[in-house]
């Protein structure tokens, strides 16, 4: 049974492939993501990564990677990004159990992104997410 503070940890990174396809299925073709003279040229020396492609990690640790049996539904996500992101670096998606809500079998998320290596965090946000089946508590 999941209790406030519990966490689960996930590390991840993307490839310029992962944004490039992003960005065609998104239809942000910003060239700060896609063109490498756009990224060389911009205040970060490099292209950055979509925002929501970052943020993307909630939905893969929600959809399947922890206590998922297929019945969760996300009510609702925050999101503030903090730092830019890159291709080709290694990150940690973290979300930690805020508030048990048993009656609505509801559980507040706070989810935070840190880069590996220097440890800032570059996301940081909450999310809601019901399960009728698994979420109950007597």
């Amino acid at each position: 049974m999941l209790q406030p503070g519990n966490e689960f940890r996930h590390i991840f990174s993307y490839t310029q492939e992962d944004v490039a396809t992003y960005a065609k299925v998104s239809g942000d073709l910003n060239p700060l993501h896609i063109d490498p003279q756009a990224g060389k040229d911009s205040m970060f020396g490099r292209n950055i990564i979509h925002g929501f492609l970052g943020a993307s990690v909630f939905t893969a640790i929600f959809g399947y990677l922890w206590n998922n049996d297929g019945h969760v539904v996300y009510m609702s996500q925050n999101i503030k990004w903090l730092k830019p992101m890159f291709i080709d670096t290694q990150y940690e998606g973290v979300v930690t159990v805020k508030e048990i809500f048993p009656e609505k079998h509801r559980i507040l998320y706070e989810c935070a992104v840190y880069n590996k290596e220097t440890g800032e965090q570059t996301i940081a946000g909450e999310a809601l997410l019901m399960n009728r089946k698994s979420y109950v508590w007597n």
